[in-house]
């Protein structure tokens, strides 16, 4: 996706966005991953920040905590900063070449890089300039999308989606050390990406014009699967979302 239609992309969806069981799955997710590695005097960077739900989230649960986002949507930037604004946010293309700011080089110890990679075409140049903003130290987690795509996915950009071994592979080609690769969401996850693709055409049209949050049937639905979500056994291998730890290879 490009800058404009990152732009348009959080103006027809922010609001469908809040409401997706399948942000608040991923979101305990990545909690689940920060609550045994963050410490207190943590420097925190959440690599493609969006509208700032981790971020939000870094800052209330990890007061002791330095959090900071990089996002290219100006858009996502400033819902971010309102809904944190205890939080450093950063608008960059993570794709270009430039130098980090002085003060944002080669500075978190803790980062996290969740659902980006499948919106761009060179994913590799996306991590490789992101490690400037990285300590040597620096301990990643890795969210993607697996499983086949739905048209609601190439509306939104989705380039590729990806297997445990394929993102193992880009991260180690990217100087990363994979710690863990994971396959997780089976069953729940799989059932609610497979009514998604169901959908089709129709879920583009009802989450612009903001259908997904006000339709009372979306709505049951969407704290149905919250709840299956919740009760989904942690099974690491079959689910279709993709996730992985890592750290920068010495």
């Amino acid at each position: 996706m490009s800058g404009n239609e990152w732009e348009s992309h959080w103006s027809d969806f922010y609001e469908a966005s809040q409401v997706n069981p399948a942000g608040a799955f991923r979101l305990r997710l990545l909690v689940h991953w920060l609550d045994r590695t963050v410490r207190p005097a943590s420097r925190f960077l959440d690599l493609g920040s969006g509208v700032g739900d981790l971020v939000s989230a870094a800052c209330a649960r990890y007061p002791g905590a330095s959090v900071r986002g990089i996002e290219l949507s100006a858009t996502g930037v400033d819902i971010a900063r309102r809904r944190a604004p205890s939080a450093e946010l950063l608008q960059r293309d993570l794709t270009e070449p430039d130098e980090p700011p002085p003060s944002w080089s080669n500075w978190a110890d803790v980062a996290v890089c969740s659902e980006v990679l499948e919106h761009v075409d060179d994913p590799l140049l996306l991590l490789s300039n992101a490690k400037r903003f990285l300590a040597p130290a620096c301990r990643v987690f890795v969210t993607v999308p697996g499983g086949p795509m739905s048209e609601f996915d190439r509306h939104i950009g989705h380039r590729r989606h990806y297997s445990r071994q394929d993102l193992g592979a880009l991260l180690e080609d990217a100087g990363f050390r994979v710690e863990q690769c994971d396959a997780v969401g089976l069953p729940a996850f799989n059932l609610y990406r497979l009514m998604v693709i169901a959908r089709g055409r129709k879920l583009v049209r009802d989450a612009a014009a903001g259908q997904t949050a006000s339709g009372s049937l979306a709505r049951v639905a969407g704290k149905a699967f919250d709840a299956m979500f919740r009760l989904n056994p942690p099974l690491r291998r079959g689910g279709w979302q993709i996730t992985a730890s890592a750290s920068i290879a010495s």
